[in-house]
This record gives C-alpha cells, structure tokens and sequence, in this order.
C-alpha cells in the first residue's frame, strides 16, 4: 500500500477489537506528533496517554461518540478502544497559531497508528473538567482534543455527498460517510 493508499483509506473507527496496542507503537506515535510542524517552534503540546485497563472504562466515560448516530455510534461492550490520547496546549504558548498544530499533531497520530492497522476517533466534545481531575492535568494546560485507538471491527463505505453531511450506519453494520467529490472541492488556478 502506498501512502497515499494509505492516507485515503483512513476513516473514523467506533467499533474496536479489544486487542492490546503495543507500547513501543504508542511511543512513536507521540514521536511522530511531537515532530510534527510548530508555529514559531513554540511547541506548545503535550499528551497523555491512557493504555492501562483500569482507567480505559474511566477515559471512555470522558468523551461523547458519533452525534449522528446517539446512542447507537457508541462503542458496544466487548469492542472499545485500547487506547486514548490527550492533546494538551500550554497556556505559555500564547499564539493562535498553535491551534494548526493540534491539527498536525493529531494527523500524524492517527497516519502511523493506521500503517500499523490501528484505527482511530478523534474527539471535540470531551469532559475536560473530568479529565483534568482524573489525570491530574494542571491549570496552566488546555485538553484540545481526545483521540481513542484500536483495531478496528467495523466496515466503511464512502458514500457520494449530496444535501447532508450526516454519515449513518445500514441494517449490517456498514458505516457510510458521505464525502463531496474531488471535483466540488478543488479549483485550478483560481476559484
């Protein structure tokens, strides 16, 4: 598979196979996130990483899963993440360009845990109050996002977009997400 393969297969997993994640692999994620580009090399991220099986049901309970799909997008018992990852922003890093590299961050997050067959969910909607008391995250960071991990247990289907960006789930389990054509989206030498 080639990277761009790779890049293009990548969907948003809600259904997991409880199926440990290698250390060394959530290592070189953060790796690969700590290197990602910094607006002005400021390097204002952090992360916290929740592997341990005690604080998995714990680190669940911080995060809502698949709006559209509520409550049937969660994650049934049996087939939850592995792993989750919380980006943190330093309150020192005081430029608004640093919300670019959260972007970045978590891109290249879930680009080497998927070359390693490891699917991903990114979250907005995190309790982040909850999450600062769980991990002991002090005031002077922000918890930006919340990734879950895992290898994933579902099928996906990229469905032609057309009057709604609402992805839903069909009567096999099938995930279809509408996605707009490349050719909506990209303008040749001017718009």
């Amino acid at each position: 598979m080639t990277f761009y393969d790779l890049v293009i297969s990548r969907r948003t997993v809600r259904k997991f196979k409880e199926i440990p994640i290698p250390t060394d692999l959530l290592q070189r994620c953060i790796n690969a996130a700590r290197l990602a580009p910094s607006a002005s090399n400021l390097q204002p991220l952090e992360y916290i990483v929740v592997n341990d099986a005690k604080l998995l049901p714990q680190a669940y309970e911080t995060v809502k899963w698949a709006g559209y799909l509520r409550p049937h997008g969660d994650p049934p018992e049996g087939h939850r993440p592995m792993a989750y990852i919380y980006i943190l922003r330093s309150s020192k890093a005081n430029s608004p360009w640093t919300a670019y590299d959260i972007g970045e961050a978590i891109e290249n997050i879930t680009l080497v845990a998927l070359a390693e067959g490891v699917g991903s969910c990114q979250f907005g909607s995190v309790d982040r109050d909850k999450v600062k008391a769980m991990f002991k995250v002090p005031d002077d960071y922000e918890i930006t996002l919340a990734l879950a991990l895992g290898y994933q247990d579902e099928t996906h289907a990229v469905e032609p977009y057309t009057d709604s960006p609402k992805y839903w789930r069909d009567d096999k389990g099938v995930h279809h997400v509408p996605k707009k054509s490349l050719e909506t989206v990209m303008h040749w030498n001017g718009f």
